[in-house]
């Protein structure tokens, strides 16, 4: 049997399990088993969940080794246990246990729906808001005749299903580009439903101590869920070896010839790009292993800059920050700067009190630098979050060395040289309060430095800004991991914020009326 053949059956004993993964698990999956030196689906049977558990949930990694374990067939339930029997519930309300699987043989209601929703979705059509309301409710109602209180997991494994049916009306998407998994925001539509329904039900529960917050972090330890988070959305967070044509005695030669560069006035951008990728394993290993931002600014001076930030921000995460910014605008900055100047100012007070500064502030200027101006800060209105969190306005003629430095975050922060970033000509980028590049002359180059930074140098993003930078990571630099966050913080979150789930569903709304 040749190699493709064997591929191929053991891609079908992945679908016949886990049907509704997407090609590219399906492709992580094979190249798991592939290195764990599966050459048959005979050897399936020898497959561990932890061996599955970097590239699976372990609920998925727990079904594929049960059925492998039985010679590749999934178990079944006995004939006598139809559907109808399942609506008997436990008497703690959840689901029966004769079928804990329930959601994986549900059948969605598409015939109770109504008729112009059918159509739409037919079509290929996006339902309105109210049209997607009523699917939910009916949906749910049918979900709740099985078991009384589904699971995130149930409602995951729904929306999935529903999604993959009707990709083109239900996916979450913007300008084309889906977000997360594509089926996030229906989860969350799903999920508060059945919460809706059941608080009639629900007792009343005491409100634990604030003590008790320090234990409702998860089962994650908090190491392993800071090193989650630095790796989040990462391709080559820590290289385990060195290029094959480095040592290194060459490692360090590079590093001392990039200082030495720095110091000129003219050098070779193409030779600085060069010896940034040359050195990135080491400037990696200084980074992970905790340097401080002070240290690596004399050890690694071009990582501050646009073109060093950029060449390493590539090598760690697969994306050019710039290049894929300005094309992400071009694209899609239109379209949400009139949504959010047409529409959301309407509904939103803080975004038509930001609007009506911005337009003072702006006067008569115009310009894609101007457009991106507004863009960021009124999303930060949107989102309700400070401004200040991210821009800090000192004297135009202020020289680093005097900035006052004592109310700037420590987190990435834009020093703005100007009473407001129309209105400046340069700006600064600070790190834990210490300024680490002085002299950017564009707005643009301004927001990627910031932005690449969370991620060069391992900075979570503050729950003060999580939802302005999780929307620019997803709709602007195109970083869209399927599971994970970013975000400092203790308790569990979604793995694509609902704020901004809600928000580029508002706008794929407002494209389709």
């Amino acid at each position: 049997m040749t190699e493709s053949q064997v591929l191929k059956k053991i891609s079908d004993a992945i679908a016949r399990v886990l049907p509704d993964l997407s090609d590219q698990v399906v492709k992580s999956v094979e190249d798991t088993l592939k290195a764990l030196g599966a050459t048959t689906t005979d050897d399936l049977k020898y497959i561990t969940e932890g061996d599955l558990l970097p590239v699976l949930k372990p609920i998925q990694a727990r079904r594929l080794v049960a059925a492998w374990a039985h010679n590749g067939k999934c178990k079944t339930l006995p004939p006598h246990y139809t559907r109808s029997s399942t609506t008997t519930s436990s008497p703690s309300g959840s689901c029966t246990p004769f079928m804990p699987n329930w959601a994986d043989s549900f059948e969605i209601p598409w015939q109770k729906l109504p008729e112009e929703l059918v159509q739409n979705l037919e079509r290929q059509k996006r339902p309105s808001a109210r049209q997607r309301r009523e699917m939910v409710r009916i949906v749910v109602s049918e979900m709740m005749k099985i078991c009384k209180n589904p699971t995130k997991h149930n409602t995951t494994e729904i929306a999935k299903r529903m999604v993959a049916k009707y990709p083109k009306s239900l996916q979450d998407v913007i300008d084309g580009d889906v977000i997360g998994l594509g089926y996030h925001s229906l989860v969350k539509q799903l999920k508060s439903r059945v919460e809706n329904v059941k608080r009639p039900d629900t007792p009343r529960i005491r409100k634990r101590k604030a003590a008790s917050d320090d234990n409702d972090t998860d089962e994650i330890p908090a190491e392993q869920k800071a090193s989650v988070q630095d790796t989040y959305g990462c391709v080559s967070w820590e290289p385990k070896h060195l290029p094959l044509s480095e040592t290194v005695e060459s490692q360090v030669e590079k590093k001392e010839e990039m200082r030495k560069l720095f110091k000129e006035i003219n050098y070779n951008i193409d030779v600085v790009k060069e010896l940034v990728k040359c050195t990135y394993f080491t400037q990696r290993k200084d980074i992970n292993k905790g340097a401080s931002i002070q240290k690596l600014c004399q050890e690694w001076p071009f990582l501050f800059t646009e073109v060093g930030m950029t060449a390493h921000f590539q090598e760690l995460t697969g994306v050019n920050p710039m290049e894929t910014f300005l094309t992400n605008v071009d694209k899609k900055g239109a379209r949400l700067l009139n949504f959010l100047k047409c529409v959301d100012a309407q509904k939103h007070k803080q975004v038509l009190n930001a609007l009506l500064k911005l337009q003072t502030e702006r006067g008569r200027s115009s310009g894609c630098s101007e457009e991106l101006v507004e863009m960021v800060l009124l999303l930060l209105a949107h989102f309700g979050e400070k401004e200040e969190r991210l821009f800090h306005c000192i004297e135009m003629t202020s020289l680093p060395g005097e900035v006052q430095m004592e109310n700037v975050p420590p987190t990435p922060c834009i020093i703005v040289c100007g009473s407001s970033c129309f209105a400046a000509k340069t700006f600064m980028l600070s790190i834990d309060q210490k300024v680490v590049n002085g002299c950017i002359t564009t707005f643009t180059s301004a927001i990627c430095l910031m932005f690449g930074s969370y991620y060069c140098f391992n900075i979570h993003y503050p729950v003060e800004l999580r939802s302005t930078l999780e929307f620019l990571q997803r709709c602007f630099f195109s970083i869209n991991p399927e599971r994970g966050t970013k975000v400092e913080c203790k308790k569990k979150l979604w793995s694509v914020n609902p704020r901004v789930l809600t928000l580029i569903s508002d706008i794929a709304d407002h494209e389709w009326t």
